[in-house]
């Protein structure tokens, strides 16, 4: 085995002697400055980022605020909707009242009853509101309620044979499906 020798620090040239000097000692170098265009890029990185978060958060809020708003103007519009529908209804409650406060033994009575019908059948038109299921059409079980099954030979199979409860659309939408007797 050979041993390994020490630096002699006493023969060694000045040069020898620092680097002698850094491997005998464990002290930490000095680290170097950092150029100062790289100080600003950080600086300017950091900027940035916070315009970012500020952004962020204005726009966050922003968003909260649109949510708020269209919701206050969703209720608006339901609201609105709803006041059109009542102020349609209203005559034909009044009707309806004066119709109970009468002698309904009078003929006039009848008359009137019809009268309502035919008010309450305009605005429900007027409205949108379409009915449903006529005997005779195919049965549709997204548009009737089958309650009930006949044998009928005079009827085709699948084919309503009478209406029990009207049912009524609002366009393409089921407000109530008919309930309705099926024939087999």
């Amino acid at each position: 085995m050979t041993e390994k020798k020490e630096p002699d620090l006493q023969d060694a040239t000045p040069s020898e002697e620092t680097t002698a000097a850094e491997k005998g000692t464990k002290s930490e170098k000095p680290k170097p400055k950092k150029p100062k265009t790289e100080e600003k890029q950080i600086q300017a990185l950091k900027e940035e980022l916070e315009k970012q978060k500020d952004l962020t958060l204005r726009t966050a809020a922003e968003f909260d605020n649109y949510k708020k708003r269209t919701e206050r103007e969703r209720l608006s519009v339901a609201e609105y909707a709803k006041a059109g529908l009542l102020k349609t209804l209203l005559p034909i409650f009044d009707n309806v009242d004066r119709a109970l406060a009468a002698d309904s033994e009078s003929p006039e009575y009848q008359k009137g009853l019809q009268l309502i019908v035919k008010q309450l059948s305009e605005a429900i038109d007027k409205l949108g509101l379409s009915e449903i299921a006529q005997v005779g059409e195919p049965f549709d079980p997204r548009r009737h309620d089958a309650v009930m099954h006949i044998e009928d030979e005079a009827l085709g199979e699948n084919v309503v044979a009478e209406v029990l409860q009207k049912g009524y659309a609002l366009g393409d939408t089921v407000v109530r499906p008919a309930m309705v007797k099926v024939a087999n």
